[in-house]
């Protein structure tokens, strides 16, 4: 999965991080999960260990959105074959050249930031659903980066405001718990409109988390979940953050009748836990002791890397220290170009011990720009020295993914086709 491993592995604590790195994506590959979790014979459908029975016909469909959405739906062709009747997947990358779906109409929307194009393909999806019954059964596949994808507001509000909306509570730093309760109430196909949809169709949401905590109500606005939230806990996240973009427009109610949701099951299949077990497993064996710290990691990037940073430097020799979460980044004007990961890490950089490495990455392989994350360590400081670098400037300005690009030590991915939060690994050195 990465691909600049030789250039990076100039040490032993690097090419060591980058084999446990190389492990936690491995172990959240989307076909294995799926291939895993879902199979059939006869007329019985199993999908992680529950059981549905199907009528004869083909009656199933698939719909989704997100950044393994694509992955998810052929890994699914392979599996149910002509059993599957058709549906509509709505993924950020063009993934068509070598997993082409034979069932399922593939869109490319945009990323992090929603556009018509969004929109349009969330109608289609919308429609694919509006006239089913009860013997149709919809697998609804849920990923990170599903919320922006599926942007489907209604009059008056417009996807230009919703970009609005975005751009205000990212740079204001807001969680993503705090961004997705305004976000619910602004599209026909977030916080349980797409069961609303379906009904009375049977419902099985293929959830893979990419919140900190897998609360399946606010990954990717939880568009198979009834909704806790409601139009007021909306306006206070607006309130605090004094959003100017929703002046005079009305949000949208989610649907909170039980009707729509007693006939939608959804499962969590995977998580950023699959991910961190996989890296302390792969670090015993290369002689480390692991620890797992968190699953869960939140806060301005800046100040998570101070803690993370504190908990290394009282670590013992030879000790890995795991990390699954997301941070935020506050923007200030004219910011640069960079990432949650990539700011983490050059926010470390300033004191980073010689036995010491960090390396915060994003399981999507999209550190919000095509760099998943960057290594931090004393070969880097030397790397920043080399090429006269200063880090407070390039932290100041948000510029990381600059910095580390110039400095060669970013982590390179591609897109994964998964995405279970990011992920770090602190590593101090066993000599």
């Amino acid at each position: 999965m990465i691909k600049n491993t030789d250039a990076l592995s100039q040490t032993q604590a690097r090419k060591d991080a980058l084999r446990i790195a190389e492990v936690a994506y491995k172990s959240i590959d989307t076909r294995s999960a799926i291939s895993s979790a879902v199979s059939i014979k006869d007329d019985v459908l199993t999908v992680a260990d529950k059981t549905y029975t199907l009528s004869s016909g083909k009656n199933v469909w698939v719909v989704g959105a997100g950044k393994s959405s694509i992955t998810a739906a052929y890994a699914l062709e392979e599996v149910l074959g002509d059993r599957i009747a058709g549906g509509v997947i709505i993924d950020v990358e063009d993934t068509g050249n070598y997993l082409p779906l034979k069932k399922i109409q593939t869109f490319i929307g945009t990323h992090p930031v929603p556009s018509e194009q969004n929109v349009e393909s969330a109608k289609h999806l919308r429609d694919t659903l509006s006239s089913l019954g009860e013997d149709d059964l919809v697998i609804v596949l849920v990923s990170g980066g599903g919320s922006t994808l599926l942007c489907l507001p209604k009059s008056p509000v417009t996807v230009e405001t919703e970009i609005a909306v975005f751009e205000e509570l990212t740079d204001a730093g807001a969680s993503i718990e705090e961004m997705n309760t305004v976000r619910k109430h602004l599209s026909l196909v977030r916080g349980g409109n797409i069961a609303e949809t379906a009904y009375p169709a049977r419902v099985i949401g293929i959830v893979f988390s990419d919140v900190p905590g897998n609360d399946i109500e606010f990954i990717s606005s939880g568009p198979t979940v009834r909704d806790n939230t409601t139009v007021d806990d909306a306006l206070a996240v607006i309130k605090k953050y004094n959003v100017r973009a929703l002046d005079g427009l009305q949000l949208m109610e989610t649907p909170k009748d039980d009707k729509y949701f007693a006939r939608v099951r959804n499962e969590l299949l995977v998580t950023n836990t699959r991910a961190l077990q996989a890296m302390a497993r792969e670090a015993t064996s290369l002689g480390y002791i692991p620890k797992i710290v968190t699953d869960r990691f939140s806060g301005e990037a800046r100040e998570v890397a101070s803690q993370v940073l504190d908990e290394l430097d009282n670590a013992e020799k030879g000790t890995v220290l795991l990390y699954g979460g997301e941070s935020t980044v506050t923007l200030t004007p004219k910011a640069g170009k960079g990432g949650r990961s990539q700011e983490m890490a050059l926010s470390a950089l300033a004191r980073i011990r010689d036995d010491e490495l960090l390396m915060p990455f994003s399981s999507d392989g999209h550190d919000n720009t095509e760099n998943a994350g960057a290594l931090c360590d004393n070969i880097t400081k030397a790397h920043a020295s080399e090429h006269e670098l200063m880090i407070s400037e390039y932290l100041d300005a948000h510029r990381s993914y600059d910095f580390f690009t110039k400095l060669g030590d970013a982590l390179i991915t591609g897109y994964t086709g998964a995405n279970v939060s990011d992920l770090i690994i602190a590593l101090k050195n066993r000599a």
